[in-house]
């Protein structure tokens, strides 16, 4: 079981360390399996907004392996500038030494110059906050700094700009490690859009068209997910939703920017792909599976989207 490891710095800011933390727990709640552990490298770490913590244990007790995650949280910037963080250089060795046995090492915020301080960022694409980016790179010229982005992995080392940003770090990774249909539905579970990094460039139908909290819409999209075989007329879907065929077809279009059939169409398809690397299964059944008429009608399909007419 992989296990998910935040440090808590003094200063630290609590949105860069409660937004990563919520997203591993409600993906918990949906049944991914993962430990959460906290431990710092001082005694009596206080947040920004002056919460204290309870007792915690030091880094050195972490018991962590390869595939495990170390994150460590922005914190107050004149204690990242100050004399007493930069003298933390048994925390950065550590840091160091986890990234050296295969333990993905990360950071929200300005938590990035702990790892340019252990030695994590040179010759590494990075980000922080955007107040921090020149900084950051002048302090460490190795680092290849990026700015206007959410999240860089590099090197097995992922940093993340500052704030609210390190959701869509924890969610970026948890589509790594569990997919774009569990990670969506942890997503709708905190009532976030799943933001992409600028540099992905893969589009999902499970985590697009969500941008919007209309319950009903979501309601229709969550039912289209888990039932993509059925026939789903507007008229069914709207008994199911307490409202109109019009009225339905209107705001989900308004709301998403496609049409109930269209959103359909795009899981269905989505679907067949997945199902599609799978050898055991043939195409009528895989057809039948996402709610094709016939084997030919996805091949169609298929082959249209692909650009060959």
């Amino acid at each position: 079981m992989k296990k998910m490891v935040f440090i808590i710095p003094p200063t630290v800011e609590l949105l860069d360390l409660a937004g990563p933390v919520q997203v591993f727990t409600e993906a918990i709640f949906y049944g991914f399996e993962t430990e959460i552990e906290f431990y710092t490298y001082q005694d009596n770490p206080v947040s920004t907004s002056g919460l204290g913590f309870g007792k915690i244990s030091h880094y050195s007790e972490a018991k962590l392996k390869e595939g495990d995650y170390v994150f460590v949280p922005g914190m107050h910037e004149d204690y990242v500038r100050s004399i007493s963080f930069k003298a933390e250089k048994a925390f950065f060795n550590w840091l160091k030494e986890c990234s050296d046995k295969l333990i993905t090492v990360g950071s929200i915020c300005n938590g990035a110059f702990a790892l340019g301080h252990a030695g994590l960022l040179d010759h590494t694409e990075c980000t922080t906050h955007w107040r921090r980016v020149n900084e950051l790179q002048t302090q460490f010229p190795k680092a290849k700094v990026v700015a206007d982005i959410l999240y860089v992995r590099s090197n097995r080392v992922y940093t993340s700009a500052g704030i609210s940003a390190g959701i869509d770090l924890a969610l970026a990774i948890l589509e790594d490690l569990k997919g774009a249909l569990f990670t969506h539905k942890v997503a709708r579970g905190l009532v976030v859009y799943h933001r992409r990094s600028g540099k992905h460039k893969q589009h999902s139908v499970y985590l697009d068209y969500r941008n919007h909290i209309h319950p009903q819409v979501h309601e229709v999209q969550d039912y289209l997910l888990e039932n993509l075989s059925k026939e789903n007329s507007i008229g069914s879907l709207a008994v199911r939703v307490g409202m109109s065929p019009r009225n339905l077809s209107r705001v989900f279009k308004e709301k998403t920017g496609i049409t109930v059939l269209e959103y359909l169409t795009n899981l269905r398809i989505e679907y067949a792909k997945t199902m599609l690397n799978n050898p055991e299964y043939t195409v009528d059944y895989i057809a039948s599976k996402c709610g094709f008429k016939s084997a030919r009608q996805l091949q169609r399909i298929l082959k249209k989207q692909n650009g060959n007419k």
